[in-house]
Parts: structure tokens; sequence; C-alpha cells
């Protein structure tokens, strides 16, 4: 009996922590995204403070790219010029980013997005939590 309350709290939660991604939400994809925290498949966390690089997404519709980014300090990004591909497709009521190199092909669920936080999960059931990446300022 225990294990069939902890299946169902374990279920409950998996559901509680996905949003449905409707279309108007796609738009707040766009932008830096610094990584936050990677949560493995057995539960296993790793938290990052500092990030030498950041992803910039930039979606038209359903298609753009992906790219890896560095801040400076003085403001604005470098960038190696390489990007990912993407698209944007729905798939039994669940939302995917399908990405394209010239190497790979993978793809994300995007489990949450809103203004401050993006969450996506990789095929390999790993999650990825993203936070809106605010830009180094002059005081």
């Amino acid at each position: 009996m225990k294990k069939l309350y902890l299946f169902l709290f374990v279920a409950i939660a998996a559901v509680s922590c996905t949003q449905k991604i409707e279309k108007a939400d796609l738009k707040k994809l766009n932008g830096y995204w610094e990584i936050e925290e990677v949560i493995m498949p057995d539960g296993e966390k790793k938290e990052y403070k500092v990030n030498p690089t950041i992803d910039f997404f930039m979606l038209s519709g359903e298609e753009g790219f992906r790219q890896k980014v560095m801040p400076l300090l003085e403001g604005g990004y470098r960038t190696n010029g390489l990007r990912e591909k993407m698209t944007i497709k729905q798939e039994e009521n669940k939302t995917y980013i399908n990405y394209k190199t010239d190497h790979a092909e993978w793809k994300e669920q995007i489990l949450k997005v809103n203004e401050k936080n993006l969450v996506i999960k990789n095929e390999q059931d790993i999650e990825y939590h993203y936070k809106r990446e605010e830009p180094f300022t002059e005081k």
C-alpha cells in the first residue's frame, strides 16, 4: 500500500511540474537564458552558481535558433557564431524543440516557460532549469 501512495505522489508531482505550452507562450522563449540547476533522472541535482556561457534563443513563429554566448563585463556578448537550428513541434499534447546542426539532430521537451523561468527536458530525461539572464550593467 505504501508503494501505491508513493507512486501516486510521484505521478502527481510529475504532472504538476509541467504546464501546457500555448503558442503565445513560445515568444517568452526568446532571449538570454542561464542554467540555474540540472536534475538528473535519478533525482540528483547540480546547481550552477556561475556560468561562462549562456543560451540565446531566437524564435520567429515555429522556427529559429539557439546559440551559446559569453557575457562580457563591459556589456554585450561574445559568440563563436555557431547556431543550432530549431523548430517547435506539438506531439501528444507536449511541446518539443527539435534541433538540427550539420552533425546531429535531437529534441527537448519544454516543461515550463514564462518571463523568468524555463525548464527543458532532453531525451535522456535530464531537466535543465534556466533563469532569465540579466546582463551586467555599470552603476
